[in-house]
């Protein structure tokens, strides 16, 4: 087959352990799924849970132990960061029930939903979608995955984020309010999951605004660190 030019290459994540590399297919993010950070937003907790996309090349992938880079985006002044849980669909599947949305894991990692807050507050108030505040290039920073074998409690683990070495974000993934076997079974009625997507879960309340030169370091207790630096 041939091509008008060069298709691009498929963006990936590398696996904790393996040389093999994770390819990613969609990126689903769920929106407000911590309740007090539902409630820092205006909002007041337990609504139906709700999604939106990001491309597969905003990702900024970050080797273990090292400080990835990013860039401060155009047409904003109110950058904010969102550290989450991410899950690495292994196993595809529609209509998944919660009971067996383990199944369908392959890994988990650390991320970063990098939000342009200011045009994402315009897009709401005029009911236009946030894509331009969401979905921009290198707003999606994700360390390596962890295969579920060796992630141990994910649905208790500690989730964290500090900005230039002052906490911001401190929580557990035992508080999210749809839960992430909860979570596929939602997001599988609406879309045929497939090996390659990514789901990022949701962010803890403490959101706030970062500018260039900050330097952000995130975590989740089994997975990792996830550290970099704004340019």
């Amino acid at each position: 087959m041939s091509y008008v030019f060069a298709p691009p290459s498929v963006p990936s994540v590398p696996v904790v352990g393996q040389s093999a590399r994770f390819p990613v297919r969609h990126i689903y993010c769920v929106g407000r799924n911590y309740e007090d950070h539902a409630k820092e937003m205006g909002f007041t907790g337990r609504e139906p849970p709700f999604f939106f996309m990001k491309p597969a090349d905003a990702i900024v992938v970050v080797p273990a132990g090292e400080t990835g880079q990013m860039h401060y985006p155009s047409l904003t002044k109110n950058l904010h960061h969102e550290i989450e849980l991410v899950v690495a669909i292994g196993t595809g599947g529609k209509n998944i029930v919660a009971a067996d949305a383990h199944k369908h894991i392959f890994g988990y990692a650390v991320g970063l939903d990098m939000t342009r807050r200011d045009l994402q507050n315009e897009a709401k108030k005029v009911g236009r979608p946030w894509c331009i505040g969401k979905a921009f290039d290198e707003s999606a920073p994700i360390g390596p995955i962890t295969p579920v074998a060796q992630a141990g409690d994910v649905e208790n683990a500690a989730i964290w984020l500090s900005v230039n070495g002052q906490e911001r974000q401190r929580s557990t993934v035992a508080k999210l309010i749809w839960n992430i076997a909860e979570t596929i079974e939602h997001l599988s009625a609406a879309w045929e999951l497939q090996p390659g997507d990514l789901i990022y879960s949701g962010t803890p309340e403490g959101v706030g605004a970062v500018v260039a030169g900050d330097t952000l370091v995130g975590g989740v207790a089994g997975i990792g660190e996830l550290s970099i630096k704004i340019l």
